[in-house]
């Protein structure tokens, strides 16, 4: 009994050492300076093809360099840089039954211009309102077809969305490979019969690039295993205007997130104690289609990453209250029973993902790996269903509670510490089946 008493009081004195070291090595001073400088108005919202992602791109390098972190192999520098085709719409005009339609009720997913007028080769598909339009969405973009959507007016808000981010976002239709055969047109409204229909597209394609910012600590026993921690650094930019405002900060989606992946590149290269490789990756695009975690996927060999922490939307206080987070599919590997485990000293809760019917582990960068079978997880903490400043320019620093973004951040070094050091490895999550 007397050495079992021993043994406990050792383990909570281990367990007490392991959180001074985190309070002290992530400093909520240090948080608060980066996650200001992410948001702030000078970066323009950090939209993808802007000179306010560049600054952002810029900013992350420096504070890599400061941490000593070393390019991935085969860099010189911590961009990885890739291209990506942007094909802007230059003029649409579409009607149905000889009737035009109002330029606010269509949207257009193309690659290349073209001229329909009745074509055989367009598949007419309506979306009534007893359909799901986001799996109805979904499996039009992955068709590969020419399609005429017609959207019922039940759907009206998500369509005017999808419309206004296409717009002011993506300012076109953004792909890896251009696909001349696939086009979908989007017309909001009722129609109980389609007689005949014309819809002309005039476009113009640019090639742009696109980087995500890496580095990485080289793993001391294991440095062919791979712990990778990732936030996405882009945003929405420059968008519609709400009381004078048309600046999209993304302070907590997701400058919340980078802040905690260059946090935890800090803390583990002080530590410099680390068994495995370690990458820290923000990621571009994500809100444009998940462009930057998906070329990351084909530069990394998935069978070799041990583990992925993607750190989305850290903000503020979770539905579970104060020093908790969730994890989402948290039940398709053990990676989140691993991380509440290395907590069992602290107040700190990890929780599975109260929100499935919102399909977030497929909606974040860790899918892009995940569907590999890496266990690649997504920890957050917003409140999803209720988020009222989520995708608009209400998401500023002001908005924000730093405290709970430091204590999330600490807990992540503290709950990811078995799996860096090689004593855990997550099992491996199911394939997607494409």
């Amino acid at each position: 009994m007397k050495g079992s008493l021993i043994i406990t009081v050792l383990l909570a004195i281990s367990a007490s050492s392991f959180a001074q070291d985190v309070n002290k090595l992530i400093s909520q001073d240090d948080v608060t300076r980066i996650i200001k400088t992410l948001s702030a108005d000078d970066m323009q919202g950090r939209a993808t093809f802007t000179p306010g992602i560049e600054k952002a791109a810029t900013f992350i390098e420096g504070e890599y360099t400061k941490a000593g972190l070393k390019p991935l192999a085969g860099n010189t520098g911590y961009r990885q840089i890739f291209t990506m085709t942007r094909t802007k719409p230059l003029k649409i005009t579409a009607s149905i039954n000889g009737k035009s339609i109002a330029a606010d009720s269509i949207f257009v997913s193309a690659d290349a211009s073209f001229n329909w007028s009745n074509s055989n080769d367009v598949q007419v598909l309506q979306i009534s309102a007893d359909k799901s339009f986001r799996d109805e969405y979904r499996t039009a973009s992955k068709s590969g077809k020419k399609m005429l959507i017609l959207v019922d007016p039940h759907f009206e808000a998500r369509f005017k969305s999808i419309r206004e981010h296409i717009k002011y976002v993506l300012k076109g239709n953004v792909s890896f490979k251009p696909n001349k055969d696939q086009a979908l047109v989007f017309i909001l409204g009722k129609f109980d019969q389609v007689k005949s229909f014309e819809v002309k597209y005039e476009s113009k394609s640019e090639q742009l690039p696109l980087f995500n910012v890496a580095g990485m600590i080289p793993g001391k026993s294991k440095p062919d295993e791979y712990v990778i921690f990732a936030g996405h650094y882009d945003h929405l930019g420059i968008i519609k205007a709400m009381e004078g405002d048309s600046i999209a900060n993304g302070a907590d989606d997701d400058a919340s997130g980078t802040t905690a992946v260059i946090s935890l590149a800090k803390y583990y290269k002080k530590l410099n104690n680390n068994a495995r490789t370690l990458i820290f990756v923000a990621f571009t695009a994500e809100e444009i289609g998940e462009f930057g975690s998906q070329y990351f996927a084909t530069q990394v060999d998935p069978d070799k990453v041990v583990a992925m922490f993607n750190i989305e939307m850290i903000g503020k206080a979770s539905k579970f209250g104060e020093n908790s987070a969730f994890i989402t599919g948290f039940e398709r590997s053990d990676f989140g029973t691993i991380l509440q485990n290395n907590l069992q000293e602290t107040v700190f809760k990890f929780h599975p993902d109260p929100y499935p019917d919102q399909d977030l582990f497929y909606r974040s960068d860790n899918a892009s790996l995940a569907e590999k079978g890496v266990p690649a997880h997504t920890i957050s903490t917003d409140q999803i269903d209720i988020d009222k400043l989520y995708h608009t320019v209400k998401d500023e620093f002001s908005s924000l509670d730093v405290s709970n973004i430091t204590s999330t951040i600490r807990a992540i070094a503290l709950s990811s510490r078995t799996i860096v050091s090689g004593k855990d490895t997550p099992t491996r999550i199911a394939k997607l089946e494409k």
